[in-house]
């Protein structure tokens, strides 16, 4: 398997598992993954939260820890990268402002490159504008946002994924072992026992 050097956009309260477990995770394969903030360089942090499922009628929100950082923002090049993983939380509403980031989503999608979206990371795909005539999962709240963009809102279980062309997408975090496996596909990963 050849590693892959993927980007992550992330931002003050990412969801603290949905920027974690993918960011070590795919690295524990074998591949590179630069973390990054718009204004923010390598050694930094960005705070998380943690969102969960408790019964209300949405996820309730709790401190999470600090996130480093492990690349300057500012050194991105989507040329650079084989691929692009958006956690959700908080972060995305922010980030989908910066017309770097949607520059650089915009990009890496028009080359075909495998991307990774999960929760609300689905508002940083419909403000790019790279959902239209697709389809794609997120959390519930972000289906009119899927839909203004041109998408079709995939509803599936919270632990489940959404994979279509170069786009795997899922709910939230409990879905991380189906969303995980289908980026991984997309990255041409092989993991064998």
């Amino acid at each position: 398997m050849a590693a892959k050097k993927i980007l992550m956009l992330v931002g003050d309260y990412v969801e603290d598992y949905e920027v974690m477990v993918p960011f070590q995770a795919l690295q524990m394969v074998g591949h590179s993954v630069h973390a990054v903030c718009p204004g923010k360089s390598a050694g930094q942090t960005v705070r998380t939260a943690i969102h969960d499922f408790e019964g209300d009628q949405t996820y309730s929100e709790k401190p999470g820890h600090n996130f480093v950082l492990n690349f300057d923002f500012a050194q991105v090049k989507a040329d650079d990268y084989d691929a692009l993983v958006i956690p959700g939380g908080r972060a995305p509403e922010y980030l989908r402002l910066n017309e770097q980031v949607l520059a650089l989503v915009k990009a890496i999608d028009q080359a075909g490159k495998p991307i990774a979206a999960v929760c609300h990371g689905a508002q940083l795909l419909a403000a790019a504008g790279v959902l239209e005539g697709r389809k794609c999962s997120a959390y519930p709240a972000c289906a009119p946002e899927v839909r203004l963009a041109g998408g079709q809102y995939v509803e599936i279980a919270v632990d489940q994924a959404h994979v279509q062309g170069n786009l795997a997408s899922a709910p939230a975090w409990p879905a991380h072992p189906a969303w995980l496996a289908g980026f991984l596909q997309l990255l041409g990963t092989r993991i064998t026992l």
